[in-house]
């Protein structure tokens, strides 16, 4: 029996080894998959911030790009702005003169093709007069003292040069007389 015994313990240690050698590479596997799943995590990770990064990039590059169409439309706008103010004075100045009809025509003409083209593109005109001064529309050249006593303060009494905007933003302030 005792080799029996033995036997049976020399079979009880193989089979105790062979375990603890199984158990020792389910650990080591489990390791590796646990450094496996931090490493995919890691590079999802990675992954979504330079999704992100590249969204932002293409947000900045049209918001840019829609910046840099604005300041061009502006200013070109702003280049044919006093070629308008010329063209409103001529006409305004013919028509004093009693300029001869198919002249005053003509530059009628033009002047309405001027103003299409402004307005195509968006182009308000700042030219009342009688309303509350805004310094974000106008410029005052002078105050004076207004002939009509129910005129308030601060009210534009003349424009002496237009202004203009595109949309919300001014373009060229209007030059105005206000109102002491």
């Amino acid at each position: 029996m005792d080799e029996m015994e033995q036997s049976a313990e020399e079979t009880e240690n193989k089979d105790t080894e062979l375990l603890d050698e199984q158990m020792q590479r389910i650990r080591e596997q489990e390791e590796e998959i646990e450094s496996l799943r931090d490493e995919v995590e890691n590079v999802k990770d990675t992954q979504l911030r330079k999704a992100a990064e590249m969204e932002n990039m293409r947000k900045r590059l049209e918001r840019e790009r829609v910046q840099t169409f604005e300041h061009a439309r502006r200013s070109a706008v702003e280049s044919f702005l006093p070629v308008n103010d010329d063209l409103i004075r001529t006409l305004k100045a013919m028509e004093e003169a009693d300029a001869e009809p198919s002249y005053l025509d003509g530059i009628k003409m033009v002047a309405n093709k001027f103003e299409d083209v402004l307005q195509k593109y968006g182009v308000e005109r700042i030219d009342e007069d009688g309303v509350p001064f805004n310094v974000d529309l106008h410029d005052a050249m002078l105050r004076q003292k207004s002939e009509d006593d129910s005129i308030e303060s601060g009210t534009v009494l003349q424009v002496l040069e237009n202004g203009y905007r595109i949309g919300d933003r001014t373009i060229r302030h209007a030059k105005v007389i206000v109102s002491e």
